[in-house]
């Protein structure tokens, strides 16, 4: 049985190691870090999702999955809720975790890829998926579709449109299974991940009501 939860600060360092683990080699957020020793890299990308992990915590749209009666986190996902912002004070906080991840001159490069990916995001309030990843060992167990479940349900009760990128085909197909629909490639990103929407429940049904053929 897997346990989500939402991620409590004694949390954060043990998330930030799933979530390095799991983006290692990943096309759009391994280039940030730029370096090549694979434990290096695993080092700079703790310290990257330390800095996000951070304020997710504090807002309560981070979550950690675990299995039942173990202690460790197998899982974690971290969510903007709509009409989220980064205030001057929470930049502030997060700066130095993103100057050890991407150094002084990698965060030129890091905002940069924010800004792009930032230009494909609607317009309209919705959550928007930031980061989720699984323990290696975890893999193939429903652990992220146990994390998409939980936050999908608050998302469902509130009637709101999700969103999300993804890097490949594999984590793509979990999240169509889930209500997500491609939308088109992030343009100006050399790996061009995949922006991917949620439409609001309420739609979600009319379209399924729709399709169904009449009764007569």
């Amino acid at each position: 049985m897997i346990i989500v939860a939402p991620a409590a600060p004694s949390d954060v360092v043990a998330a930030a190691a799933v979530l390095a683990e799991a983006f290692a080699d990943d096309p759009v957020t391994a280039p940030l870090v730029g370096d090549r020793d694979p434990a290096g890299r695993r080092a700079r990308l703790e310290h990257l999702f330390v800095g996000l992990l951070r304020p997710a915590v504090a807002d309560g749209t981070a979550d950690v999955a675990r299995h039942a009666g173990d202690p460790d986190v197998v899982g974690v996902a971290i969510w903007d809720a709509p009409g989220a912002t980064t205030s001057v004070v929470q930049l502030a906080a997060q700066l130095p975790s993103f100057a050890r991840a991407c150094g002084i001159r990698g965060l030129l490069r890091a905002a940069v890829t924010k800004h792009t990916i930032d230009r494909h995001r609607p317009r309209a309030p919705h959550w928007y998926l930031q980061e989720i990843g699984v323990a290696h060992r975890a893999r193939a167990t429903g652990v992220g579709t146990a994390l998409l479940r939980s936050r999908l349900a608050v998302v469902d009760a509130q009637d709101a449109p999700a969103h999300l990128e993804s890097s490949t085909e594999q984590n793509r197909r979990l999240y169509r299974r889930h209500g997500f629909v491609d939308v088109g490639p992030v343009r100006g990103l050399a790996s061009a991940p995949m922006v991917m929407s949620r439409p609001p429940a309420s739609r979600r049904t009319a379209v399924v009501a729709a399709s169904r053929p009449a009764t007569v």
